[in-house]
């Protein structure tokens, strides 16, 4: 079982790195990983949206879909140039916002924490299905986001990428290419069943994290969601790398990071850490009350945060 702190936290590393890449593709994994250019997205936006509203719900479910609506639209108007398309964008601003049909990689790359807040297979299929049907009500577009999710679920209890792979062929998608065979040819496809796949692949031809997305970014296309996409699965596999993570959070800016800190606090509370509820108090001095801006003493701190972390999971680890 991957219950790592912060795991969870794979498909926002992945958007960040594969950020500079959406509009001008490469084909090569040699590429500097993290990068000045490199920012946050809507697929980092509507993931924690997506988050927060689980968080709210975790003491049932009923009104899941309404604490979806109220924060993708709330996160959505807060961040409204992060790179939403356009019925997504008009569905933020709604007064009464409906499904729109969509079949587009928008539900797969919000849905991860849906893997880790269900407690089984069956529950993560069901809150994948509440959480992407309020925009994604397409048959595509619901089966892109139940892909990912149950992906990031069985790499979460620890599956193998054999196991992985075998429920995916057998219930979602004939990949039958593999990452070579498409980087030359493969292009620009928002669709779920046009760059999910090959999400998914870039995780099982990897051998560690960055490999995964650098493999991701390495065929075009939609840089950004298909690295999200494979970000939330390789995040739940393998080891996540920290120093990349602090990186990542000092790049969110103050209230995403917050929310970060509020979600993670709640799976620590919530005992799903493996570290369990009589270590996880080791961790109050990393997690601030308020969270830290961007000046340069403040992002030495989150610095020295995630290095007391990286510590403290070396000295817990089983």
């Amino acid at each position: 079982m991957n219950d790592r702190r912060f795991a969870w936290t794979g498909a926002i590393l992945g958007d960040v790195v594969g950020s500079r890449f959406e509009w001008h593709n490469i084909k090569t994994k040699e590429f500097r990983f993290l990068d000045p250019a490199c920012s946050f997205t809507d697929d980092s936006v509507m993931t924690l949206a997506v988050a927060d509203a689980l968080v709210a719900a975790k003491c049932g479910f009923a009104d899941l879909q309404t604490l979806v609506v109220d924060r993708m639209q709330k996160y959505g108007r807060r961040y409204p140039g992060a790179g939403y398309g356009g019925s997504f964008s008009n569905w933020i601003y709604a007064a009464d916002p409906r499904p729109y049909n969509s079949l587009g990689n928008g539900s797969a790359m919000r849905v991860s924490v849906c893997a880790w807040v269900g407690e089984s297979l069956e529950e993560v299929k069901e809150l994948s299905r509440i959480v992407t049907s309020v925009t994604h009500n397409h048959p595509e577009g619901l089966k892109g986001a139940e892909a990912t999710a149950v992906a990031t679920y069985l790499a979460r209890i620890g599956k193998s990428k054999e196991e992985i792979r075998n429920v995916i062929l057998r219930d979602y998608y004939a990949i039958d290419f593999t990452l070579d065979e498409i980087r030359d040819s493969y292009r620009f496809d928002v669709s779920c069943q046009g760059s999910v796949p090959q999400a998914l692949e870039a995780f099982f031809e990897s051998v560690s994290f960055e490999d995964a997305i650098r493999n991701a970014v390495s065929i075009g296309g939609d840089s950004d969601t298909i690295a999200a996409i494979c970000g939330a699965v390789a995040g739940a596999y393998y080891e996540l790398p920290y120093d990349y993570l602090h990186h990542v959070l000092v790049l969110l800016g103050d209230s995403l990071r917050e929310v970060v800190f509020k979600v993670d606090k709640f799976f620590e509370t919530a005992n799903i850490s493996e570290l369990g509820e009589s270590k996880g108090s080791q961790f109050g001095d990393i997690l601030p009350a308020e969270p830290v801006s961007n000046s340069a003493s403040d992002t030495r701190q989150v610095g020295k945060n995630m290095q007391r972390l990286k510590e403290l999971l070396g000295q817990t680890k089983n």
